[in-house]
């Protein structure tokens, strides 16, 4: 991995609390170790927001609405939008606001990384099945280097957040996947844990062997 060539993504860590995203907390805490990483080793620091109008003009098709026609999900009328207080983005990092799941999906990331010549993208953020996996998926497609921050990540529910994470590993071509104290390591090169893609299909898992083979990832 060139640093020089590396940024990172972090996907809607926003305030949003009608999902009962399970780990925030820890979420957190890794994600402040990853952004003070980044910023003294100058890897571009870049946040995306998830942002539904509060008329609900151009919100998603059937995309949750209250009694009153507002979107229940990243309504703009309120602090939902917000990046956690505790990671929230500094004078020179770069946030993205977008109005569909991926990052990708007709906002100016790709544009922003190609001037910045990025070529390797760590990332991780929420929901795990959700925005994050098709951000993921959309960068892949556009060549990128993907290098998943696992403890970042999270979702509603240990099933949906495991599954996820192992269909990524088995179709991202070239994914490496770390938890941010092994990755903080490797970006000062110092010996470190990593999980190395290294065929199509690899991490085969039945509804029973999920946590076993999940495990994997971390051996």
């Amino acid at each position: 991995m060139d640093l020089n060539k590396t940024a990172l993504v972090l996907i809607d860590l926003q305030k949003e609390g009608n999902y009962g995203i399970l780990g925030i907390d820890e979420v957190i805490k890794n994600t402040k170790k990853i952004t003070e990483c980044c910023r003294s080793l100058n890897i571009p620091v870049i946040y995306t927001r998830q942002i539904n109008r509060e008329d609900a003009v151009g919100l998603s098709y059937a995309d949750p609405l209250n009694e009153h026609g507002e979107p229940v999900y990243y309504h703009s009328g309120t602090d939902a939008i917000e990046i956690f207080d505790d990671i929230k983005p500094l004078e020179n990092d770069i946030v993205i606001d977008k109005y569909r799941w991926s990052a990708f999906y007709e906002t100016s990331l790709d544009l922003i990384l190609k001037s910045l010549n990025v070529k390797h993208l760590l990332i991780g953020g929420m929901v795990t099945d959700g925005c994050l996996m098709t951000s993921v998926f959309d960068a892949y497609f556009r060549d990128y280097q993907i290098n998943l921050i696992k403890d970042i990540c999270a979702a509603t529910n240990t099933g949906a957040h495991m599954s996820s994470i192992l269909i990524m590993c088995n179709w991202v071509y070239g994914m490496r996947v770390y938890d941010a104290d092994e990755l903080v390591k490797k970006l000062n090169g110092k010996e470190h844990h990593v999980w190395e893609w290294t065929e199509a299909d690899q991490l085969k898992f039945s509804p029973e062997n999920m946590k076993e083979i999940f495990a994997k990832l971390n051996s």
